[in-house]
């Protein structure tokens, strides 16, 4: 295999491939968006954030705020306790797909 420059017909052919490839948006939009994937959606948030003992803190509101509903059956510690239980399902959620990750 040459190492050398390209020969002319090989140098059309490559930039006829270039052109074709700068024309097809859905590629040119996977690859500038290629790098940021790998990032957090959250930013500084996704470095801590599902932490164990976020995630245990969440359950123990959670589950005081549901016996407290019931208990209480007050509109406000019911619409607190809807709030809070799906960010607790949420973190134990990746909490857990992040320790069954290989």
């Amino acid at each position: 295999m040459t190492t050398g420059p390209l020969r002319d017909d090989e140098q059309h052919i490559l930039f006829e491939i270039e052109r074709a490839l700068r024309r097809d948006r859905r590629l040119d939009r996977q690859m500038r968006t290629l790098g940021r994937r790998r990032r957090p959606l959250l930013g500084r948030v996704a470095r801590w954030w599902p932490r164990p003992w976020t995630a245990a803190v969440l359950l123990v509101v959670s589950v005081a705020l549901m016996a407290a509903g019931i208990d209480t059956s007050e509109p406000a510690v019911i619409w607190m306790f809807a709030a809070v239980w799906p960010v607790t399902l949420y973190s134990v959620f990746r909490l857990l797909c992040r320790w069954t990750e290989p």
